[in-house]
């Protein structure tokens, strides 16, 4: 099934899963995982924490209080990708898990309050890259974008094996990516 659009019932579900996702899969790792990189300009899951954090920080509540007051008249803020290498590059993993979870809460209790109905969904704002876009579009964006960094650190920490598991190469595509 095609999911249309933003459902609050539906997609809070992931939402508020995420942050006990990364606790349960992060919170004691060793530091080999916790800052393995895919790559040398690969994030390493800690750093994909913490962009996570600034994420809940200045992007998705706050574009959306923005969209809803402004419309298109106030365009959103840009939103810088690599912020959070300055400022939580000395973070435990334990601060940061600790942190996005106190965020994430707030974020999806301020997201019933907006409140994301129908009429709200569909009003529009002005991303600075991107143009015109719509509450739905930048809610259903936040849920993706989890998914899309649950899957990025789940392919960094499986590429500190990608030279062992030998010609087991061939059937797992997470480490081709």
């Amino acid at each position: 099934m095609k999911a249309t659009g933003f459902d609050p019932m539906r997609d809070v579900e992931l939402l508020v899963r995420t942050p006990s996702v990364l606790t349960t899969w992060l919170a004691g790792l060793s530091e080999t995982w916790l800052d393995a990189r895919a790559d040398a300009d690969a994030w390493t899951p800690r750093e994909i924490l913490g962009h996570l954090v600034h994420g809940e920080e200045t992007d998705w509540i706050p574009r959306a209080r923005r969209l809803l007051e402004h419309g298109e008249a106030l365009a959103f803020e840009p939103f810088e990708r690599t912020a959070h290498v300055q400022r939580f590059g000395d973070w435990d993993v334990a601060k940061l898990l600790t942190r996005f979870g106190t965020l994430r809460t707030q974020n999806v209790l301020a997201l019933c309050e907006l409140p994301p109905t129908p009429e709200n969904l569909a009003r529009t704002g002005l991303h600075p890259e991107l143009g015109v876009v719509t509450l739905d579009q930048l809610l259903c964006t936040w849920v993706v974008h989890d998914q899309a960094h649950l899957a990025q650190i789940a392919r960094v920490i499986a590429r500190v094996h990608a030279d062992s598991v030998g010609p087991w190469q061939a059937y797992l595509g997470v480490l081709r990516r």
